[in-house]
């Protein structure tokens, strides 16, 4: 009966063996697994100083694993190579992909193996013993990779999240400057390149906000749902998201000339289908720099409404709404409004049920150039029944509207959109 223990020294120092000569020729084995990851990988391709800092990082996992293999070292007790931890920064930094980094990894030990099972046939060892070497060095090298995979991706992501924090700082100051400067000094293409938008377009801006929750995630949530809106309203490039606070976000979605019509509606029918996606206030999609500081303006309008509101339930409000822009500019005064509504609307502007059904049948009524029939169509109601709830309204009021009609229509207007932040 074979000693297993006589065994399993022939293989550790036949693997030492193996790996002492190609140690030898690390330089060599370190440029073949750097041209193999590089034809297979096009993101890696390109830029001398990566290219360099790669050739760095293989040398020193080869170095790494190799010395594991010939000391007998278990892989958790060594240290991840520098350059390999600096080559996962920069892929960070370059906006490289993680899953290039892990894809590098396992074509990386592709290529060792492969180069291992030929360093031991032209060792002509024994079958057995060669069976032995080549399941050891796999087995090690599969324990490293998983291994430092952990560390570079843990790298790659503190990393990625401290340039992005720093570079988005870095955005939400330069966009500042852009809605606040004065347009003529603004230098259009000097600030695309800075910010990586592109200025020059149709802009549908877009205030995002959820409600305040423990979570700390919410920012990236709703950063991941613009860019999601944006690719299935048929954008013309990236979005740009830079947060307000640490509930809400202001969003800019750039859209070429003809996908700019119809762009609102896109919008609500995509928060119809994700029904996890944060309320959205929307400004007009509008062209150039101007355009893009309107449209802005207008989102923030939208947002104001919906805040003073506070029960709105709509998951899209829009400054292209029926209303929404006259309510902004009259409900800056939430208490001045509510007091004017009281005074125009009388016991009407009470926040029962009844009476918001009255208001509901005023506001289309009047808007519909006081046609019961027209305001039957729009509210699906038979005529009679608009005609009783108008007159219910006015007997409510306790005076027509015949007078001051212009006032009735401003009151209800601003019931409408604001809700129960004007009512009685």
């Amino acid at each position: 009966m074979v000693d297993r223990n006589c065994e399993h020294e022939a293989v550790a120092a036949a693997s030492a063996a193996i790996v002492g000569r190609l140690s030898e020729q690390l330089g060599e084995v370190t440029r073949s697994i750097q041209q193999f990851v590089v034809s297979e990988i096009a993101e890696l391709r390109g830029d001398p100083q990566l290219l360099e800092l790669l050739r760095d990082s293989v040398e020193g996992n080869l170095d790494t694993v190799f010395s594991a293999i010939r000391h007998n070292i278990a892989i958790e007790h060594v240290e991840p190579p520098t350059a390999a931890l600096e080559y996962a920064r920069r892929l960070a930094q370059r906006a490289v992909s993680v899953n290039v980094l892990i894809r590098a990894y396992r074509l990386g030990q592709k290529a060792l193996l492969n180069t291992v099972l030929a360093e031991v046939r032209a060792a002509n060892l024994d079958p057995q013993l060669s069976l032995g070497v080549i399941n050891q060095i796999t087995e090690i090298t599969f324990d490293y990779v998983d291994w430092i995979s952990q560390q570079v991706v843990a790298t790659y992501q503190g990393e990625r999240d401290r340039w992005l924090e720093n570079r988005n700082r870095l955005r939400a100051v330069q966009v500042h400057e852009v809605l606040n400067a004065d347009a003529a000094a603004i230098d259009v293409d000097a600030v695309t390149n800075a910010i990586g938008y592109p200025l020059r377009r149709s802009h549908l801006a877009l205030v995002a906000w959820c409600p305040e929750t423990a979570n700390s995630d919410e920012l990236a949530r709703m950063e991941r749902s613009v860019r999601e809106l944006a690719d299935s309203i048929g954008s013309g490039g990236s979005p740009l998201f830079i947060a307000a606070d640490r509930v809400t976000g202001w969003g800019w979605i750039p859209l070429m000339a003809d996908s700019a019509t119809g762009a609102v509606a896109r919008t609500r029918a995509f928060a119809e289908t994700h029904t996890d996606a944060p309320s959205l206030a929307l400004g007009d999609p509008l062209p150039g720099i101007d355009g893009f500081r309107r449209s802005h303006r207008q989102a923030l309008d939208a947002h104001a409404v919906a805040m003073a509101a506070g029960s709105h339930t709509r998951p899209v409000i829009a400054n292209a709404d029926a209303g929404l822009s006259a309510a902004a500019l009259l409900g800056g005064n939430a208490a001045a409004a509510r007091a004017w509504v009281g005074e125009v609307l009388g016991p009407l502007a009470s926040a029962t049920e009844a009476d918001e059904r009255s208001r509901e049948t005023l506001r289309v009524f009047l808007r519909a150039g006081a046609s019961y029939k027209a305001a039957a169509r729009e509210l699906n109601l038979h005529f009679n029944s608009v005609k009783y709830r108008v007159q219910r309204a006015e007997k409510r009021r306790g005076r027509p509207i015949t007078d001051d009609r212009l006032d009735v229509e401003i009151a209800l207007l601003l019931c409408f959109w604001f809700d129960a932040a004007v009512l009685q």
